[in-house]
């Protein structure tokens, strides 16, 4: 380095303990110059200035150009960060097969930050078919790298079985690692394991302190599950007036499943009073952020006609869209729908369709509603054995309308 450059080195460091918003502008420009000079680290810390809009005017297209030049001369953070303006369309119309190119040639360097977008990406189905065997390989060299959201990630998977068997005790130990590593994701996720295991693992306490910690903090989703477990009382004696201090708080912030919860509490008057216009108004949040559980209760209260005028047609909608997301009531629901032919032309076999999905995820009301069509050969071949298979299971878990289903058959001696 010239005698200049240290002059102008120097200069950038005094000035920014006395004009930090100018020595910006001053490591642009040094920068810039360094870029134009041909130097690639200069070139891609140029394309990240103009993406964070340090010392410059903000820019996707020219943080773009200079991420272009330096990933052309292989630099793997150039390369890392061309994938991301693809993937996230910054500066460019979005284009996962585009972000995938650059991470896969970011990850020929073994690039950490380009495994786990990769990762990501599969998990999603972002540009490729979606495949989660995949996601857990990318995620799981990118935390052989100690890369804390990798990890977390890792844990996730590991505790909801996607993409390797489910085991608790492999999400702890992950998530553990992302915590010490600073990951305030892992911090929450690590106190769902305490709080929703089984046997040796289960520890409220634990997942209490951990909630209060990060709720305290702002974190939406701590806020929503502490607010789970004064609602349940787990290692804290039960209080509704704080379970809906705490969903509220994550509610402000916009957190889909805490207005699912605050919606029930008002729906059914859960340590308030019942307010069916609150809790339409609170799951209708709920559900356009695609939460299942809100999108079939909206359905509910337009068939009812509860916080909203009755409407069959609403009614079928809400219900189709969390059917299409494997909700076991709302296949149930939609299927009664096309059975009585309520804000749809009926169809017996549509009817049988949904039931029949529903009734394999174990919904009671569906294996009872499908028996009623084995029974009278409703959308399907009548067949009394199928019935009778159908109202026993439905029976056995305590459904009213099966046992007396089952009762009537045999009586008339049917089987």
């Amino acid at each position: 380095m010239n005698i200049k450059d240290q002059i102008f080195r120097i200069i950038i460091l005094i000035l920014f303990f006395i004009t930090p918003t100018f020595a910006k502008y001053l490591r642009f420009k040094y920068t810039l110059r360094l870029a134009n000079q041909g130097n690639v680290d200069a070139q891609n810390d140029l394309g990240v200035l103009y993406r964070q809009g340090e010392g410059v005017v903000q820019d996707y297209e020219k943080a773009l150009v200079w991420f272009k030049k330096a990933a052309a001369q292989e630099c793997v953070n150039a390369q890392f960060n061309l994938g991301t303006l693809y993937q996230h369309g910054e500066g460019v119309v979005q284009d996962y097969e585009e972000a995938l190119k650059w991470y896969n040639k970011a990850v020929a360097q073994d690039n950490s930050d380009a495994q786990f977008n990769l990762g990501v990406m599969y998990q999603r189905g972002q540009g490729v078919i979606q495949d989660y065997e995949k996601a857990f390989e990318w995620y799981s060299k990118s935390a052989a790298q100690e890369y804390a959201l990798a990890l977390s990630n890792l844990g996730w998977m590991y505790q909801h079985g996607q993409g390797v068997a489910q085991n608790n005790d492999k999400a702890l130990e992950c998530y553990s690692k992302a915590v010490a590593l600073g990951c305030k994701d892992a911090e929450n996720n690590l106190a769902t394991v305490y709080q929703n295991s089984k046997g040796a693992l289960q520890n409220y306490e634990k997942a209490f302190e951990l909630y209060t910690k990060l709720a305290v903090q702002g974190n939406a989703s701590a806020q929503n599950n502490l607010g789970v477990m004064y609602q349940y009382g787990q290692a804290i004696a039960q209080n509704y007036t704080k379970a809906f201090k705490w969903y509220s708080k994550a509610v402000a912030q916009e957190y889909r499943e805490a207005q699912y919860n605050l919606g029930s509490m008002y729906y059914n008057g859960i340590g308030i009073v019942q307010n069916y216009e609150k809790a339409f108004e609170l799951f209708s949040k709920a559900a356009i952020q695609g939460d299942i559980g809100a999108q079939n209760n909206l359905g509910v209260m337009y068939i009812v006609g509860q916080g909203i005028a009755q409407n069959d047609k609403k009614a079928f909608e809400w219900f189709g869209k969390a059917a299409a997301q494997g909700s076991k009531e709302a296949q149930n629901n939609l299927g009664s729908m096309y059975y009585q032919g309520l804000g749809v032309s009926q169809s017996y076999e549509k009817a049988f369709e949904l039931f029949s999905k529903a009734a394999i995820q174990g919904d009671i009301g569906a294996q009872n509603n499908l028996g009623v069509l084995y029974e009278n050969g409703h959308g399907v071949v009548q067949d009394l054995e199928k019935a009778f298979e159908w109202f026993s299971k439905a029976a056995t878990q305590g459904n009213t309308d099966a046992q007396n289903n089952l009762q009537r058959i045999h009586e008339k001696g049917l089987i």
